[in-house]
């Protein structure tokens, strides 16, 4: 899945499972759409599933704590993606 295909699908997900209208790749999740520590939860096993295709380890999800934006995500899915093919 090339970037802007999981960026799509990303945007997909918060518009459609979180009920996000419009969201921007450099939106603040917490402050602009009130994504709380339960949407990251909820969304991290949507990732999981549809995107990376395994489960995370606890290490990796305490990581995606620190996220904000779409972009953070696309940039985490990165590093997680390329970790895991070492």
């Amino acid at each position: 899945m090339t970037k802007d295909e999981i960026k799509d699908k990303i945007l997909t997900i918060l518009t459609e499972d979180f009920e996000f209208e419009q969201p921007g790749v450099d939106d603040n999740l917490r402050d602009d759409h009130g994504f709380d520590s339960i949407d990251a939860i909820e969304l991290l096993g949507k990732i999981e599933i549809s995107i990376l295709g395994f489960s995370l380890t606890r290490e990796e999800k305490e990581k995606a704590m620190t996220i904000r934006t779409v972009n953070d995500i696309l940039d985490y899915i990165e590093a997680i993606k390329s970790s895991r093919t070492k």
